[in-house]
């Protein structure tokens, strides 16, 4: 089945930005684009089919003002911060945001655009993985990605925050502290953030000729962390002095296989998260983690719909995180 070409494909094929075709399609060109380009977009339309979406082009005039936000779950405290920021730049704007969950996670999910898209000046998706783009892709409304891969995005705006170098804090700290031995809980989730995150704990370790590392992977629950954790534990050999955790929900688990076998946090074994979830002050000790601004992320994803739909360029650049250290982690017991 052949795909319908979007003003995406015409303005690529023009040599044009997405805004450019816009104009000209929309018949809001003259006095902003030359009467050459106006020509060439309208010739190339014609030779690709295209064929204009009423509906969208008349929400990115600015008729219905409201965006999409996709997110993997609504179980996740960061999505839920992540829509906070974004809703709130949308209605200083006076736009709102109607939130979209991907079923089961990281998706596929079902294509809401056959209904959503008459309604929609465009689409915010967050943390997806690869094979959930497709049905986003295939809308003609303007896209904008959040912490997602650069290379999966294509021409959508992408908003990022600095995820490999929040683990290179994580591990220069516990080296610092003099751990040299080391169990990586890498979340199960098939997804850019967390690939990231197991690549950079990878290379920090790698540079280190005496560090050792074990990567066990866990579902993002509690207690698929716990029993990951005991397995990492309690495994032959010398037993990891330090947990790193892809999140701050497997973190959890590991303190609770730690407890399980006896074993105290932080004289025994230090354990950090990432994320800084509410969660990570419930724990005791308080756990060291990453913390993420994801009210930043939505704020700026927000805005870099905005600037897309205005045809402006977004703010360039991810955001940085911060280590938080807490009681979770000390120097390794001598």
């Amino acid at each position: 089945m052949k795909t319908q070409p979007t003003s995406r494909d015409v303005a690529r094929a023009a040599g044009v930005s997405q805004a450019t075709v816009s104009l000209v399609l929309g018949d809001k060109w003259r006095g902003r684009v030359s009467e050459k380009t106006a020509a060439l977009v309208r010739d190339t339309a014609r030779e690709l089919g295209y064929r204009p979406n009423l509906a969208a082009r008349s929400l990115r005039l600015g008729r219905t003002r409201t965006a999409l936000l996709v997110v993997p779950a609504l179980t996740n405290e960061f999505f839920a911060r992540v829509y906070t920021g974004a809703a709130r730049v949308a209605a200083e704007h006076g736009f709102g945001v109607v939130l979209y969950p991907s079923p089961e996670g990281v998706g596929p999910a079902r294509d809401p655009f056959d209904s959503a898209s008459a309604a929609l000046d465009g689409v915010i998706a967050s943390s997806m993985a690869a094979d959930a783009l497709a049905g986003i892709r295939g809308t003609d409304l303007p896209l904008v990605m959040l912490d997602s891969d650069p290379a999966e995005t294509g021409p959508a705006a992408r908003v990022n925050l600095d995820i490999a170098d929040g683990i290179r804090q994580v591990t220069e700290h516990l080296l610092g502290l003099g751990h040299r031995r080391f169990a990586h809980l890498a979340s199960a989730v098939d997804s850019w953030t967390f690939q990231v995150r197991g690549r950079a704990v990878a290379e920090a370790l790698r540079r280190v000729p005496d560090a050792e590392v074990l990567t066990v992977p866990a579902a993002l629950t509690v207690d698929a962390a716990r029993r990951a954790a005991e397995h990492a534990l309690t495994r032959p050999g010398p037993r990891p002095t330090a947990l790193i955790c892809d999140d701050d929900i497997l973190a959890a688990g590991a303190c609770k296989a730690a407890r399980r076998l006896g074993l105290r946090i932080p004289d025994d074994v230090s354990v950090a998260g990432f994320d800084d979830l509410a969660l990570a002050t419930a724990l005791e000790p308080e756990l060291t983690t990453v913390q993420l601004p994801a009210e930043q992320v939505g704020e700026r994803g927000m805005a870099a719909l905005l600037a897309v739909l205005d045809g402006r360029e977004p703010e360039a650049g991810d955001l940085p995180v911060a280590l938080v250290v807490r009681g979770s982690t000390a120097p390794p017991a001598a």
